[in-house]
């Protein structure tokens, strides 16, 4: 009797196990979110980080703070930096301005 017993709710438990995603919600929102943009290619896209800046932007930006402090230190910290962009060579003649 106890062995039948013990089956029983064996069985039962596997049951309950086997069909648990009747008890989960139906759509877990991120999730659901990502499987509709996977499937479709639309839907709400995931969150990520920005799209990096462009280099050139940057190096012009360091170039102006650099002129604009109008130090030899500031041009040769930016000459260092970016020694092989077209902006170095302006670096490089005021560079050689200041020290006249």
């Amino acid at each position: 009797m106890k062995l039948l017993r013990l089956a029983a709710a064996v069985l039962g438990a596997l049951v309950a196990l086997g069909s648990v995603d009747h008890l989960l919600p139906k759509e877990h929102p991120i999730m659901a979110r990502k499987a509709q943009a996977d499937e479709t290619g639309k839907g709400t896209p995931a969150r990520s980080v920005p799209p990096a800046r462009d280099p050139a932007i940057a190096v012009a930006e360091e170039y102006e703070i650099a002129r604009r402090k109008g130090t030899a230190e500031a041009f040769e910290l930016f000459i260092a930096r970016h020694g092989d962009d077209p902006l170095a060579e302006k670096a490089r003649a005021e560079l050689k301005r200041l020290s006249r």
